[in-house]
């Protein structure tokens, strides 16, 4: 029989490489989701067919479900992979005369700065469609020598005649005085009026000439392939009888509509995963905790968030396939490792597990789609923590003799050992590369994983975490029985998010109090009325104030979290607290110098409250007994698995143990304890972390 829903309900639709996935909330809390396979050649098509399944499982029609939906959230990874394949616009760059080179001569910086061998990626505006014009602006923000129409004209004749489909107007200090920008915007606009443009003063108003070029330039090359699919998308749900605007998760974790988005689509570039941060958050109120570090692991890469006391790590620095771009985001650490990562000997015989994936299709082998290479999920199949047979709703096909055969030719033989040596020393490998991850965000940056639960997200993560969080020295893991759809639940938890950013260029202690509130009064307002048109009263308005500080000197900033009125002191405490924590050290009495100004500007949504049930007694009773490999100082021995859907709120697991739920399977290490919370999400306490 079909769940019965209360409407109003909220939808968030998740496309990921594989699956595309859909979640409901209705008005009493309660959840459904529907998996459907991704369709990358037209992701339009694999949404609809996630809203028709859903709609066939509720028993409603499509136009029912989708008319009483209150808020309908996309996430998508589309902006990225159109930048990551290659099949971004044709662009058009215009510059100041003299610096039409900069985005080829970048900065210089590379990730490991005595790696200088790999080169750089392909340049998105080759030199004969960056094209200069006649005028300056001085550091000050001066006019020193006027726009030449004439010269743009010259230029845009040279673009139409190259086909460009988009143009980027980046001028020298335009974040101090746009006035050129936008002339130009305006001639582009009346003699070539089909042309996308993208202006840097819009997207990006920040000082660095290379990073405010490089981000407007990503902006124009996914705008005309994004900006259509989506507003495509969203004729189509309204067609089908959604009665609202669809809503976008942007790279910063907040929502905005399809038209506020298209003027910015580079913001969308982290879309996908960054809607995890509304998951996170609501897993806050449910763990009662807000010191958390998520790993989220799918089928080809782990991405790792931190949240610590309540706040989640942002950055404005992102790498996009090697190009650089400056948008306010969730600080997201990515790599390579997920059920599809590929593993094999080197001929020094050394074992390696990723960063290449099997992707979707053929997938790992024990899939039976034509894959060959042993992958991490071939492995788990062989160590007994996953079974064969269908999963995702019958969706994939799991076959462990493929996967032993895979591992058995690739790992075991090189290395002359049994298959299960090799599958452990392949979890192993992957669990380290995880580990070091977590303390990327964590350790590296002055906080001690020992404080934080380490959360299990993403279809594979809740079978790593235990172990990981074992390695940190995490005080618990906490799983959530819809992992495998964590963003899509993340976005059904997002609020509205507008992010504003004013250069100041001045000294912390010789900035006029004045006319800092004048400039912050500003943008509050910008903020207030964008929120107020979209229908958010002023006690459902949150405002977030933050500076970008500096030692002079030093050319990297230092976020920091202000309050008004203005306090150099209060300031300047909390930017030596957090240059401390980064570095080991401060300066006392160094000149701090004010680089930006931001403000977060959020409408907040009325939080989901998840339906919590009341305590069960009694123990609970295995689905069956299975011969898995729990770790290198028990091996292989009987181990209960449990079927997630038959265990209740207050009951408890000793492992070693599994459970497996709808979306993901949960590995409980020897004497760790897996209790069951009121949500039916799941808390593990671990033993005392082995050698």
């Amino acid at each position: 029989m079909a769940a019965v829903l209360r409407p109003p309900w909220r939808i968030g639709v998740d496309v990921g490489g594989t699956f595309t996935d859909l979640v409901v909330i209705d008005a009493a809390g309660a959840i459904h989701i529907a998996k459907s396979p991704t369709t990358p050649a037209d992701p339009t098509e694999g949404v609809l067919a996630a809203v028709a399944l859903a709609a066939r499982q509720l028993d409603l029609p499509v136009t029912g479900l989708l008319r009483d939906c209150a808020l309908f959230i996309h996430g998508s990874t589309i902006a990225t992979n159109t930048v990551l394949g290659g099949k971004g616009a044709k662009v058009g760059l215009i510059a100041t005369q003299g610096f039409r080179d900069t985005l080829e001569i970048r900065r210089g910086l590379r990730a490991d700065s005595w790696d200088h061998r790999p080169p750089w990626p392909d340049v998105i505006v080759p030199r004969k469609r960056r094209l200069a014009v006649d005028e300056r602006v001085d550091r000050r923000g001066m006019v020193t020598r006027p726009l030449d129409p004439e010269s743009l004209s010259r230029a845009l004749r040279t673009l139409k005649g190259e086909g460009a489909e988009a143009v980027v107007i980046c001028l020298l200090n335009s974040f101090l005085n746009d006035s050129h920008e936008r002339a130009c915007h305006e001639l582009i606009a009346r003699e070539w009026p089909d042309v996308w443009i993208s202006r840097s003063s819009q997207v990006a108003p920040i000082m660095g000439e290379y990073e405010r070029v490089s981000t407007t330039t990503i902006d124009a090359c996914v705008a005309p392939r994004v900006v259509p699919y989506l507003r495509a998308l969203d004729e189509r749900l309204r067609g089908l009888g959604l009665l609202r605007r669809l809503a976008l998760v942007q790279s910063n974790g907040g929502i905005v509509s399809v038209e506020q988005v298209a003027a910015r689509p580079v913001t969308l570039v982290l879309s996908g995963p960054a809607a995890g941060v509304g998951a996170i958050r609501s897993l806050s109120r449910a763990a009662g905790s807000s010191d958390l570090i998520c790993i989220e692991i799918g089928g080809t890469s782990c991405d790792v968030t931190m949240m610590q006391a309540g706040e989640i790590a942002m950055t404005d620095q992102l790498d996009v396939a090697g190009y650089h771009v400056n948008i306010p985001s969730v600080e997201i650490h990515t790599i390579g490792t997920g059920g599809g990562t590929i593993a094999g000997v080197d001929r020094g015989g050394m074992l390696w597990v990723g960063p290449h994936g099997a992707g979707a299709r053929p997938g790992p082998a024990c899939y039976g789609l034509g894959g060959e290479e042993p992958t991490v999920t071939d492995a788990q199949l062989v160590l007994g923590r996953l079974k064969s047979g269908s999963y995702a709703g019958g969706l994939i096909l799991l076959d462990e003799r493929r996967a032993a055969e895979a591992i058995e030719r690739r790992v075991a033989r090189p290395l002359g050992i049994d298959n299960t040596a090799a599958a452990a020393g392949m979890i192993r490998l992957m669990e380290q590369k995880v580990r070091h991850a977590v303390e990327r965000v964590s350790i590296e940056r002055g906080y001690d994983p020992a404080r934080f639960t380490l959360v299990a997200g993403g279809g594979a993560g809740a079978m790593h975490a235990a172990a990981v969080a074992r390695a940190l020295g995490c005080r618990g893991v906490y799983v959530p029985r819809l992992a495998g759809v964590f963003c899509a639940f993340g976005m059904c938890n997002s609020d509205v998010r507008h992010d504003y950013v004013q250069s100041w260029l001045g000294d912390l202690d010789t900035t006029d109090a004045q006319r800092f509130a004048a400039a912050f009064a500003a943008l509050d307002a910008k903020g207030r009325a964008m929120l107020e048109a979209e229908g958010f009263g002023p006690n459902r308005v949150a405002l977030h104030r933050l500076l970008d500080l500096k030692y002079t000197g030093q050319q990297w900033t230092i976020p920091v979290a202000i309050t008004l009125p203005f306090d150099p002191r209060a300031i300047r405490a909390a930017f030596e607290e957090s240059y401390s924590r980064l570095y080991g050290h401060h300066q006392p009495d160094g000149n701090i110098e004010i680089i930006n100004l931001r403000l977060a500007a959020s409408g907040l949504l009325p939080a989901v409250e998840l339906m919590a049930e009341a305590a069960a007694g009694g123990a609970p009773a295995p689905s069956e007994i299975r011969n898995v490999y729990v770790d290198e100082h028990h091996g292989r021995r009987p181990v209960r698995v449990y079927a997630g859907a038959d265990l209740r709120p207050g009951q408890s697991v000793a492992g070693p143990a599994i459970v497996e739920e709808a979306t993901t399977t949960v590995v409980v290490g020897a004497g760790d304890v897996l209790s069951v919370d009121p949500y039916r999400n799941y808390a593990i306490a671990l033993a005392e972390a082995r050698p």
